[in-house]
C-alpha cells in the first residue's frame, strides 16, 4: 500500500493515534509494535471505538467484517508512520526549526513557541514527544494554516537525530548543549557531540540555518562548514546579553546595539539564560519586535516540573524534576548554592542511562555536594545506594515524602531534582 494512498485518507481524517486508550472517533489507528505489546491485536477494538481507518503490518489481525476494507496492510507500521509524516512535511514551504541538546531543549522549545506565536501561526512538539514515534506524530498534527513549525528532537544513541532530520527536513536548527546525558547509548561525551551534531550535518548538507550558542566553544568545530550561522550568548555574538538574577528567577539584559532591553522571566536558574537568549535570537531573526519578545518571555510560566518555583507556606520549592544527568545536576546545585537563601535543603533522585559511568558520576555528584554546607541533603534511589556519602538515603520518593512531611520546614528553600523514573515531584504532592 503506497504512502500516497494513506495520505489521501489522512487529508480526510487528519488525526492519527497509536494508543487505543486515547483514540477518538475518526482517528486513523497505527498498530505499532513494542517489546511487550503488539498494536495489531487491538485493531478490532480501534474500530469499535470509532477509528476511521487502521494501518497494520500483520494480516492475522485483519477484521473479518466490513472494516477489513478500511485497513492498510504495510510491511512495517512504524516506518509507514514516519514516511507519512515526511510526506505531510513536504506539503509545507515554511520554516521548520529543529531543537535538540542534552539539557533544556523542552524549555527552549516552549520559549521559542511563545515568541514565534506573537506573530505567526506556530505548531510545536507537545510535551516531550521527541522520539521516533513522537517526531512523526508532531509533524502529522501540523495543519495547513501553519506558518512556523518547531520540532523537538531527543536522542539516546547515534543516528537517531539523523533519522529525525530525514523525517522533519528542518530548515533551521539549534543544539542547546552537549552534556553528560544518555552516556550509555552514546558511549561517552564525544559520542553525545557526534549524535547531536547530526542536526548540524543535515543543515550543512541542505544549506540550512543554525542558531549557535557562542558561549559553548565546542559547538564551533561541530558547525564547521555551515554557511548560515546566527549566534547568541554573553559576548562575541550577533545577539548578546547578560544574565540577571532576581529572587531566584533568571532574566537577561540584552546588550546588542540598538536592541537594549531587560527581560525578567519566571524561570529558575542562571542555566536558563542560554534558553532566553536562544529564543530572543530566533524571534529577532524572524522579525518579531523586541517588545513582543519581551512580553512573550515574561509571561511564560514553566510547568511539568521544569524549573518551577513554588511557594509552599513560608517555604520556597525549586522543582526541576523532569529529568537529570550529571551536567544538569551540577548546574542546578551550583545555581542553588549561589542563591541567597538562609536555609537550604536538597532532595535529589538518582540519574539514569549513564552506563559504566554511573557509579563514578554519582560519586562525583556527592563530592560536589560536600563542597558546601546544607541544612539537609537527601539522596533517593538508584546508584546513590552504592556510593559513599554522609547524607540521608531513601529507596524512593514516597519514603522521602514521609521524611519531608515530618520535618515541618519553615522559611526554607528546597531544591528537588532527579531523573523522571524517580518521580521526585511526589515529595511535595498532597494526597
Amino acid at each position: 500500500m503506497s504512502i500516497e494512498n494513506i495520505y489521501t485518507v489522512f487529508t480526510k481524517f487528519p488525526s492519527v493515534q497509536t494508543d487505543t486508550r486515547k483514540l477518538k472517533k475518526d482517528d486513523i489507528y497505527f498498530a505499532l509494535k513494542g517489546e511487550n505489546f503488539d498494536g495489531n491485536q487491538f485493531v478490532k477494538q480501534a474500530f469499535d471505538l470509532g477509528a476511521s481507518y487502521a494501518v497494520i503490518d500483520n494480516r492475522t489481525y485483519l477484521p473479518d467484517d466490513e472494516n477489513s476494507a478500511k485497513c492498510f496492510v504495510v510491511d512495517d507500521t512504524l516506518q509507514s508512520l514516519q514516511e507519512l509524516a515526511n510526506f505531510h512535511r513536504k506539503q509545507f514551504s515554511i520554516p521548520f526549526i529543529a531543537i535538540t541538546g542534552s539539557n533544556g531543549k523542552t524549555t527552549t522549545k516552549e520559549l521559542v513557541m511563545s515568541v514565534l506565536s506573537q506573530k505567526y501561526i506556530t505548531y510545536a512538539t507537545e510535551g516531550n514527544l521527541n522520539n521516533h514515534i513522537g517526531v512523526p506524530l508532531t509533524i502529522l498534527k501540523i495543519k495547513m494554516d501553519a506558518e512556523m513549525a518547531i520540532i523537538e528532537m531527543g536522542a539516546n544513541h547515534q543516528k537517531e537525530i539523523e533519522l529525525y532530520c530525514k523525517i522533519a527536513e528542518p530548515t533551521h536548527g539549534l543544539i542547546n548543549n552537549c552534556g553528560k546525558a544518555h552516556l550509555e547509548g552514546f558511549g561517552g561525551i564525544e559520542g553525545v557531540k557526534k549524535g547531536k551534531g547530526e542536526l548540524y550535518d543535515y543543515l550543512k548538507q541542505n544549506d540550512g540555518v543554525i542558531f549557535r550558542n557562542a558561549d559553548l566553544d565546542y559547538l564551533v568545530p561541530m558547525s564547521d562548514g555551515v554557511n548560515h550561522i546566527i549566534t547568541y550568548g554573553s559576548a562575541n555574538a550577533d545577539f548578546t546579553g547578560i544574565a540577571i538574577m532576581n529572587d531566584g528567577m533568571v532574566g537577561a539584559a540584552i546588550t546588542t546595539p540598538r536592541n537594549e532591553c531587560t527581560i525578567k522571566t519566571q524561570l529558575v536558574g542562571e542555566y536558563n539564560f542560554a534558553n532566553i537568549m536562544a529564543s530572543f535570537a530566533i524571534g529577532r531573526s524572524f522579525n518579531i519586535s523586541i517588545e513582543k519578545i519581551k512580553s512573550a518571555l515574561e509571561e511564560y510560566r514553566p510547568t511539568n516540573s521544569r524549573s518551577q518555583l513554588i511557594k509552599l507556606g513560608t517555604n520556597t520549592i525549586i522543582l526541576d524534576a523532569y529529568n537529570a544527568n550529571p551536567t544538569s545536576m551540577i548546574a542546578a546545585i551550583q545555581n542553588f548554592m549561589n542563591a541567597d537563601y538562609p536555609n537550604k535543603v536538597i532532595i535529589i533522585g538518582a540519574m539514569k542511562e549513564l552506563g559504566l559511568s554511573s557509579l563514578e558520576e554519582h560519586q562525583k555528584l556527592v563530592f560536589f555536594l560536600e563542597e558546601s554546607n546544607w541544612n539537609h541533603v537527601v539522596l533517593v534511589g538508584g546508584d546513590f545506594a552504592k556510593v559513599i556519602h554522609p547524607y540521608l538515603y531513601f529507596e524512593n520518593s514516597s519514603e522521602a515524602k514521609l521524611w519531608f512531611e515530618k520535618q515541618q520546614f519553615k522559611h526554607t528553600a528546597i531544591l528537588i531534582k532527579g531523573s523522571r523514573a524517580f518521580a521526585m515531584e511526589k515529595v511535595i504532592q498532597s494526597e
